[in-house]
């Protein structure tokens, strides 16, 4: 029997040693998708379009479904996922319906970290972004399935549902693909003490775990924002205090400065002094 080549063999350009197969095997393990069962397949959409039910807007029909959302996810099999979608739906189910709409639009719709758009943080107001909704869209089209067009292919909600109906290999593709983006709106939402941090904390305990490059962009995306390109292309213009708003938010042109109209010539009134 030959003997195992030492630790230091891989390091001077010979076969690579046996701890370093181990840790790439490991690695590649941990982020290639596991086969599933078919009742671990189901389950798993099933989770998936509970997470893009509860990331859309409540209108009444959602906010009216509140018990039986909260009853679905109750039935799930005992994974962390189905605990977080616990946490949330008890939150939901007890809130006011005008408070919901309000908590989400300050969440979703007024802050550019945590917009639903996942596109924005990978390209940012560039060009590449319009080519990245493309290829989206054709990605849908590949692989039979239509969207209502009512919102960007990228927003999560109709990625999740995409996901759900494809499967984990090439319909989860663009949840892998944008991972940082995803870890960035669960950042936003977990620094604003936001109920909706549990359903983005289901989400990602669905991916495969992010690396140290994937913690470092993330950081980087935190305090530099996604690229820009203002060549070409309108400004979305400030948005509050400091922010700028997320793709898909409609903002009003400024107002004109009010026309200035020239003062009047002052009226004299003429005083006569005493006779």
């Amino acid at each position: 029997m030959s003997p195992l080549p030492s630790p230091s063999a891989g390091r001077l350009g010979g076969p690579p040693s046996i701890p370093a197969l181990v840790r790439t095997r490991v690695r590649a393990a941990v982020r290639r998708p596991a086969r599933l069962t078919p009742e671990e397949r189901a389950g798993r959409a099933l989770t998936l379009r509970l997470v893009s039910l509860l990331l859309q807007y409540p209108d009444a029909e959602l906010t009216a479904a509140r018990t039986d959302l909260t009853t679905v996810v109750e039935s799930l099999p005992a994974t962390p996922a189905a605990e977080d979608l616990a946490r949330f739906t008890g939150w939901f189910a007890a809130q006011d319906p005008e408070l919901l709409q309000r908590h989400y639009v300050e969440m979703f719709d007024l802050r550019r970290k945590s917009s639903l758009y996942l596109t924005y943080y990978l390209h940012g107001d560039t060009r590449r972004r319009g080519v990245a909704l493309l290829t989206l869209n054709q990605r849908y089209k590949a692989a039979g399935w239509d969207t209502d067009g009512g919102e960007l292919p990228d927003h999560l909600p109709v990625v999740l549902e995409f996901a759900a109906l494809a499967g984990p290999g090439g319909g989860e593709a663009p949840l892998r693909q944008h991972r940082r983006g995803l870890e960035l709106i669960h950042r936003a939402l977990t620094d604003a003490d936001s109920p909706y941090r549990h359903v983005l904390a289901a989400l990602l305990s669905l991916l495969p775990p992010p690396t140290e490059a994937d913690r470092a962009a993330v950081a980087q995306l935190a305090a530099e924002g996604p690229p820009n390109e203002e060549v070409g292309l309108d400004p979305y213009g400030t948005y509050g205090e400091g922010e700028f708003a997320p793709p898909g938010t409609f903002v009003p042109p400024m107002a004109a400065p009010p026309t200035r109209v020239p003062p009047a010539a002052p009226t004299i009134t003429r005083m006569e002094g005493p006779r």
